[in-house]
């Protein structure tokens, strides 16, 4: 957690929140202020993107690219589909 929250505030705040749902656990990002905060809050959000545990650490670490795993199924996007394309610049 703590990594994805260094990672989140380090890049441009995405300007709305998102959402992961990690089977059963949710991470929380909220880009509206200066910068991305990070929590494990369950609020709605602009977008919601349901991916597995094991897809989100690949998504995170660069292995797995972001459009690729939507395109195959591994995401599924709810809500507002630009906040979802600002992943890439995310991590």
């Amino acid at each position: 957690m703590e990594e994805i929250q260094q990672k989140a505030a380090s890049k441009p705040a995405i300007g709305k929140t998102l959402k992961f749902n990690l089977g059963g656990q949710i991470l929380f990002i909220d880009g509206t202020g200066a910068t991305n905060q990070v929590s494990k809050d369950d609020k709605v959000a602009d977008c919601t993107i349901s991916i597995s545990q094991e897809d989100f650490i690949k998504l995170f670490s660069g292995k797995l690219n972001p459009m690729m795993a939507f395109m195959s199924g591994k995401i599924k996007v709810d809500g507002d589909m630009s906040v979802a394309m600002k992943l890439q610049t995310l991590f």
